[in-house]
């Protein structure tokens, strides 16, 4: 397992997570307020937009549409449009972004346990 940002380079290249390199556009995608709340939301499995919507509070219809554009872009959520009336639109991780969910829901269970005791010090 690579456990360090060295270890990470001398497996891929020098230059990774530096200013300009792609992983650091993904990395803004995926670790975003908005898109990791996207994501784990998907997680569970397909949702519509309203399931969506309502399953990450607080987020804007104009900011979830800008997230599901970007990650849709990036591979990681398939969006599914049904010719009906009304529309139906559904939206599921891809492969290759339930991949990358198995490793980064570890980091969300863990920091849904700490979260409270970490605050609780800042005060």
């Amino acid at each position: 397992m690579v456990v360090s940002l060295a270890d990470i380079r001398a497996v891929t290249s020098d230059a990774v997570f530096t200013d300009g390199c792609p992983t650091r556009t993904v990395l803004d995608h995926v670790m975003s307020k908005w898109g990791v709340l996207v994501l784990l939301a998907l997680s569970e499995g397909t949702l519509r937009w309203g399931a969506l919507r309502r399953e990450v509070d607080g987020i804007s219809e104009k900011m979830l549409a800008s997230t599901l554009r970007t990650l849709e872009a990036d591979g990681l959520v398939h969006r599914e449009s049904y010719p009906e009336v009304p529309p139906r639109v559904e939206y599921a991780l891809t492969d290759l972004g339930r991949d990358m969910m198995e490793r980064v829901l570890p980091l969300m269970d863990w920091i849904a346990a700490n979260a409270p005791a970490m605050l609780s010090r800042a005060d």
